[in-house]
């Protein structure tokens, strides 16, 4: 019997929305597993912050400004690191934002800013990496979902509709790319403790909720995802695709 690997040694992967939070840890914990890590997000100075960080640690990291709102943008960069390493072995699409607005009160500007961003980008990132693995027969896909990809929360519809979306088109693409040995899964986080959710950690009364909703009794960590992320990369689970991991302090369980 062999046992699965972890090891990430000779990996390519492209991680969006990594010049901070969840994208960073995620780029972090690759590059410490042995990858080559091509960090991609609007913020170039955080992203160069973040691949200095990784090379000090004695990873491999390359910056790409990347907006995955714009289709140009995002076939340029897969071209770029297709040819620079010749292939391309994972791809974490976790670039997203969150609009918190009443539903009756959402504009269409609204509604395609965060659409555009969490669900049409990650679509034009698949698609264009699919076009490197499907040659290869080989490959790994992990979206970043959320707790709200299964349920729903006021004031923020768009959030909740582009999540719904990732789970569902991460189960049509592990249907889809199976036969080129592609595996394609999602990570569901809770609330985890970043920028993007600053302003729910800064009102006690949201605190008070989230903590008593969650069995494990906190907030998630940066740290807590990067198991997932390195296990769903690696050949450790090559015979999972299609697949949510709820990665949530027991979030779920209560229904």
């Amino acid at each position: 019997m062999e046992f699965p690997r972890w090891d990430l040694s000779g990996k390519v992967a492209i991680v969006t929305g990594a010049s901070k939070g969840i994208g960073r840890g995620i780029a972090t914990a690759f590059a410490n597993a042995g990858a080559s890590v091509v960090l991609a997000s609007r913020n170039e100075e955080l992203l160069h912050e973040a691949a200095e960080d990784i090379r000090g640690r004695g990873g491999t990291a390359l910056v790409h400004k990347l907006d995955v709102s714009r289709e140009d943008e995002v076939v340029a960069l897969v071209k770029t690191v297709a040819k620079e390493f010749g292939k391309i072995d994972i791809l974490v699409n976790n670039a997203g934002t969150v609009l918190r607005k009443k539903a009756e009160e959402l504009t269409t500007q609204d509604w395609d800013h965060v659409l555009d961003t969490n669900l049409k980008g990650a679509f034009w990132c698949g698609r264009e990496v699919a076009k490197v693995m499907i040659p290869q027969r080989k490959g790994k896909i992990i979206n970043i979902a959320s707790i709200w990809a299964t349920g729903a929360r006021a004031t923020i519809l768009p959030y909740v509709v582009s999540k719904f979306g990732i789970y569902g088109m991460t189960k049509a693409w592990a249907v889809e790319w199976a036969p080129y040995n592609i595996n394609v899964n999602a990570i569901a986080p809770a609330f985890i403790e970043t920028d993007i959710n600053a302003p729910l950690m800064a009102d006690p009364k949201m605190m008070e909720f989230i903590l008593s909703r969650t069995p494990l009794g906190r907030m998630g960590k940066v740290e807590d995802l990067m198991g997932a992320a390195i296990f769903l990369a690696s050949e450790a689970s090559n015979y999972v695709t299609g697949h949510c991991l709820f990665v949530d302090g027991g979030w779920t369980i209560r229904g």
